[in-house]
């Protein structure tokens, strides 16, 4: 009889935990060395080399050098669709995407735009990530308009809520850079808080009289 010296494969929940400690990792690695010396700067073989792993693993995890810096990205663009998505029976979009903000400017979520003075500066400095952000608001706002003509029971290609995710769209966008630029500012993330609260109030009641009842749960 014959012995298997080979080491048994870890079991399925060890390996998507490994999986997820190596993302984190490089993750981590990645976002020091931007802040420490530039996103433009910073190559993905340094990133490999910190994180001492192959560059082939970083690239496997992180396809795109952005990927490594906006690490919320996928959360970011279905955030808007899913609080339509899930909002509260007989909850008009616009009240449940009021609502939403109002929290997450609470919480200081980074999905709203809360990231710190570094990672703010970061963006505001690569041309490269300040395109990227860009495209993704493009990308939620897309969500959005899709979320908006299933709850309103409308095609897809429909200009009424393509034109209601623009505006909405729109207040997220303006609010988030917002954000940004209290916080290169240099002021405090309470005091941020509460100024866009304040301001999130003006911005989502332009839009009352025309969106204040539509795609209601």
């Amino acid at each position: 009889m014959t012995i298997d010296a080979a080491s048994p494969a870890p079991p399925p929940g060890l390996r998507e935990s490994k999986k997820q400690e190596t993302r984190q990792l490089i993750s981590d690695v990645a976002t020091g060395l931007f802040l420490a010396q530039g996103f433009e700067r910073t190559t993905i073989a340094e990133i490999a080399a910190a994180a001492r792993v192959a560059k082939k693993t970083v690239t496997n995890y992180f396809p795109h050098k952005e990927d490594l810096a906006l690490d919320h990205q996928d959360a970011f663009t279905a955030s808007l669709a899913a609080t339509v998505t899930g909002r509260q029976a007989g909850e008009p979009a616009l009240a449940a995407l009021r609502r939403a903000f109002a929290d997450a400017a609470a919480s200081a979520d980074p999905v709203a735009g809360f990231s710190g003075p570094g990672f703010a500066r970061m963006v505001a400095d690569s041309p490269t990530l300040s395109a990227r952000l860009r495209d993704l608001h493009d990308l939620r706002e897309a969500a959005l308009a899709d979320a908006l003509a299933d709850a309103t029971g409308t095609p897809r290609d429909d200009i009424t809520p393509r034109t209601a995710a623009a505006l909405l769209g729109a207040v997220h966008r303006t609010l988030f850079q917002r954000i940004q630029e209290l916080t290169l500012a240099g002021q405090d993330t309470a005091r941020i808080s509460a100024t866009v609260t304040t301001e999130a109030d003006s911005a989502f009641g332009l839009l009352e009289p025309s969106l204040a009842a539509y795609a209601a749960g």
